[in-house]
Protein backbone atom coordinates (compact mmCIF):
# COMPACT_ATOMS: atom_id res chain seq x y z
CA UNK A 1 0.00 0.00 0.00
CA UNK A 2 1.16 3.55 -0.68
CA UNK A 3 1.53 6.17 2.06
CA UNK A 4 -0.81 9.08 1.35
CA UNK A 5 1.58 11.59 2.93
CA UNK A 6 5.02 10.76 1.50
CA UNK A 7 3.99 8.47 -1.37
CA UNK A 8 6.30 5.53 -0.47
CA UNK A 9 5.14 1.95 -0.83
CA UNK A 10 4.87 0.29 2.57
CA UNK A 11 3.14 -2.82 3.87
CA UNK A 12 2.68 -1.33 7.35
CA UNK A 13 0.38 1.58 6.48
CA UNK A 14 -2.16 2.44 9.14
CA UNK A 15 -5.00 4.93 9.25
CA UNK A 16 -4.34 8.16 11.13
CA UNK A 17 -5.74 11.72 11.09
CA UNK A 18 -3.52 14.56 9.83
CA UNK A 19 -5.04 18.03 10.26
CA UNK A 20 -8.47 16.41 10.63
CA UNK A 21 -8.17 14.29 7.47
CA UNK A 22 -8.03 10.51 7.71
CA UNK A 23 -5.09 9.13 5.73
CA UNK A 24 -3.20 5.86 5.29
CA UNK A 25 0.33 6.55 6.65
CA UNK A 26 3.54 4.53 6.59
CA UNK A 27 5.42 3.81 9.86
CA UNK A 28 7.74 6.80 9.25
CA UNK A 29 4.88 9.29 8.71
CA UNK A 30 2.54 7.95 11.41
CA UNK A 31 4.26 10.29 13.90
CA UNK A 32 2.65 13.25 12.05
CA UNK A 33 -0.83 11.86 12.54
CA UNK A 34 -3.18 11.28 15.41
CA UNK A 35 -5.52 8.39 16.03
CA UNK A 36 -7.93 8.12 13.14
CA UNK A 37 -11.39 9.47 13.76
CA UNK A 38 -14.15 7.47 12.10
CA UNK A 39 -15.95 9.65 9.55
CA UNK A 40 -19.51 8.87 8.59
CA UNK A 41 -20.22 8.80 4.86
CA UNK A 42 -22.61 11.76 5.07
CA UNK A 43 -22.29 14.37 7.80
CA UNK A 44 -25.31 15.06 9.99
CA UNK A 45 -25.87 18.54 8.59
CA UNK A 46 -26.05 17.15 5.03
CA UNK A 47 -28.62 14.57 6.07
CA UNK A 48 -30.71 17.27 7.74
CA UNK A 49 -30.55 19.50 4.62
CA UNK A 50 -31.56 16.63 2.34
CA UNK A 51 -34.44 15.74 4.67
CA UNK A 52 -35.68 19.35 4.77
CA UNK A 53 -35.52 19.69 0.96
CA UNK A 54 -37.46 16.45 0.50
CA UNK A 55 -40.38 17.78 2.56
CA UNK A 56 -40.68 21.11 0.75
CA UNK A 57 -43.30 21.57 -1.93
CA UNK A 58 -42.34 21.56 -5.58
CA UNK A 59 -41.05 24.93 -6.81
CA UNK A 60 -43.62 27.31 -8.24
CA UNK A 61 -43.75 27.98 -11.95
CA UNK A 62 -42.91 31.68 -11.96
CA UNK A 63 -43.87 32.07 -15.60
CA UNK A 64 -47.41 30.74 -15.25
CA UNK A 65 -49.08 34.04 -14.33
CA UNK A 66 -46.97 36.37 -16.45
CA UNK A 67 -49.54 38.35 -18.34
CA UNK A 68 -47.59 41.57 -19.01
CA UNK A 69 -44.15 42.37 -20.37
CA UNK A 70 -42.03 45.49 -20.72
CA UNK A 71 -42.69 47.43 -23.92
CA UNK A 72 -39.91 47.24 -26.50
CA UNK A 73 -39.05 50.97 -26.52
CA UNK A 74 -39.13 51.43 -22.74
CA UNK A 75 -35.88 53.42 -22.50
CA UNK A 76 -37.00 56.06 -25.03
CA UNK A 77 -40.48 56.19 -23.51
CA UNK A 78 -39.03 56.94 -20.05
CA UNK A 79 -36.64 59.57 -21.40
CA UNK A 80 -39.36 61.39 -23.40
CA UNK A 81 -41.82 61.33 -20.48
CA UNK A 82 -39.17 62.69 -18.09
CA UNK A 83 -38.32 65.55 -20.46
CA UNK A 84 -42.02 66.28 -21.08
CA UNK A 85 -42.51 66.68 -17.32
CA UNK A 86 -39.50 69.00 -17.22
CA UNK A 87 -37.51 66.77 -14.86
CA UNK A 88 -33.78 66.21 -14.87
CA UNK A 89 -32.39 62.73 -14.28
CA UNK A 90 -31.46 63.84 -10.77
CA UNK A 91 -34.97 65.16 -10.15
CA UNK A 92 -36.64 61.98 -11.34
CA UNK A 93 -34.25 59.88 -9.28
CA UNK A 94 -35.03 61.95 -6.20
CA UNK A 95 -38.80 61.62 -6.69
CA UNK A 96 -38.76 57.84 -7.05
CA UNK A 97 -35.90 57.18 -4.60
CA UNK A 98 -33.30 56.00 -7.11
CA UNK A 99 -29.75 57.09 -7.92
CA UNK A 100 -29.07 59.34 -10.90
CA UNK A 101 -26.68 56.73 -12.35
CA UNK A 102 -29.48 54.17 -12.30
CA UNK A 103 -31.83 56.53 -14.13
CA UNK A 104 -29.10 57.21 -16.73
CA UNK A 105 -28.49 53.50 -17.32
CA UNK A 106 -32.21 52.86 -17.68
CA UNK A 107 -32.65 55.70 -20.18
CA UNK A 108 -29.64 54.49 -22.18
CA UNK A 109 -31.10 50.97 -22.28
CA UNK A 110 -28.16 49.51 -20.35
CA UNK A 111 -30.29 48.46 -17.36
CA UNK A 112 -33.75 46.94 -17.41
CA UNK A 113 -35.80 48.43 -14.55
CA UNK A 114 -37.02 45.94 -11.94
CA UNK A 115 -40.77 45.50 -11.48
CA UNK A 116 -40.93 47.76 -8.40
CA UNK A 117 -39.13 50.55 -10.24
CA UNK A 118 -41.42 50.12 -13.25
CA UNK A 119 -44.39 50.83 -10.99
CA UNK A 120 -42.67 53.95 -9.56
CA UNK A 121 -41.77 55.25 -13.03
CA UNK A 122 -45.28 54.66 -14.37
CA UNK A 123 -46.82 56.50 -11.44
CA UNK A 124 -44.40 59.44 -11.49
CA UNK A 125 -44.27 59.94 -15.26
CA UNK A 126 -47.87 59.01 -16.06
CA UNK A 127 -46.88 56.39 -18.63
CA UNK A 128 -47.51 52.70 -19.17
CA UNK A 129 -44.38 50.57 -19.51
CA UNK A 130 -46.09 47.18 -19.53
CA UNK A 131 -48.18 45.59 -22.24
CA UNK A 132 -50.23 42.42 -22.45
CA UNK A 133 -48.32 39.33 -23.52
CA UNK A 134 -49.46 38.25 -26.95
CA UNK A 135 -50.21 34.57 -27.37
CA UNK A 136 -48.41 33.05 -30.33
CA UNK A 137 -49.94 30.15 -32.17
CA UNK A 138 -47.53 27.42 -33.12
CA UNK A 139 -50.03 25.54 -35.25
CA UNK A 140 -48.58 26.07 -38.71
CA UNK A 141 -48.96 23.84 -41.68
CA UNK A 142 -45.80 23.86 -43.73
CA UNK A 143 -45.82 21.79 -46.86
CA UNK A 144 -42.06 22.06 -47.40
CA UNK A 145 -41.34 19.76 -44.44
CA UNK A 146 -41.28 19.81 -40.68
CA UNK A 147 -38.99 22.01 -38.58
CA UNK A 148 -38.17 21.78 -34.88
CA UNK A 149 -40.58 24.66 -34.26
CA UNK A 150 -43.40 22.59 -35.70
CA UNK A 151 -43.03 20.10 -32.86
CA UNK A 152 -43.47 22.71 -30.12
CA UNK A 153 -46.89 22.68 -28.53
CA UNK A 154 -48.20 25.35 -26.19
CA UNK A 155 -50.54 24.81 -23.27
CA UNK A 156 -53.89 26.58 -23.74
Amino acid sequence: MQCELCGRDSKGCREAAVEGVNMMLCPDCIKHGENAVPISKTPANVKRFVTQRAHKAAPKDIYRNMEKELVSDWSELIKKARKKKGLSREGLGFKIGERTVTISKIENGDLRPPDKMIAKLEKELGISLLEEVKKVSTDRHIHAGMTLGDFIKTEK
